[in-house]
């Protein structure tokens, strides 16, 4: 019996203590389904269809504190959603971006309270931001351009929507890698002999 070369290497095992994929986080849920004895991708949802783009990779909905919250809140709520920014809204509308490395240059280093430092006072703004359209090729282009973990995904009126990291924005791109060396994998075993 031949082994392929998938089933020669092995697959990423799931270090613990890590939280799981980014997408069993969305709210709409992607389905596989097999149809005729095939296993064909098939998107399933009652109601709307499936987010695609940026927003199948990113945190969504995005999590977001008040510009006059304390910089405490704004960390509880990052170790609540284990994430490492929180998007910073003003009167309903995005100002600006605390991250882990706010806290760490901003306030730790700077020796502040971080109960009575305001989050506007060491967010990070203005903020890059992208639109849920902007293709993943180019969203990653962005951040390693501009060193960049986390991007605020925004629809064209700039409502906030999610919330893109590095982190997703990689393991997609192993997920595509992977599923593109299957799929060659397949094509050079199905191949029958003199072909």
């Amino acid at each position: 019996m031949a082994t392929s070369f998938r089933d020669s290497i092995s697959s990423p095992k799931k270090r613990p203590g890590k939280r799981p994929s980014l997408r069993g986080r969305l709210p709409v849920y992607c389905l596989q389904q097999k149809i005729g004895g095939e296993n064909r991708s098939r998107f399933l949802q009652e109601g709307r269809r499936c987010r695609m783009g940026l927003l199948k990779i990113a945190d969504v909905p995005a999590a977001e504190v008040d510009a006059g919250a304390s910089v405490m809140e704004a960390v509880r709520a990052m170790g609540k959603l284990k994430v490492g920014a929180v998007a910073v809204m003003e009167n309903g509308k995005l100002a600006g971006i605390f991250t882990e490395r706010d806290l760490m240059m901003r306030v730790v280093d700077k020796e502040r309270s971080p109960r009575e430092t305001k989050v506007r006072d060491v967010m990070t703004a203005p903020v890059a931001t992208t639109h849920d359209k902007t293709p993943s090729v180019e969203a990653m282009d962005l951040m390693l351009e501009r060193h960049l973990r986390h991007l605020p995904v925004v629809a064209e009126n700039g409502q906030l929507l999610g919330m893109l990291s590095i982190r997703g924005l990689l393991h997609d791109r192993m997920d595509a890698l992977h599923r593109e060396l299957h799929s060659l994998d397949q094509y050079l075993l199905n191949d029958g002999p003199g072909g």
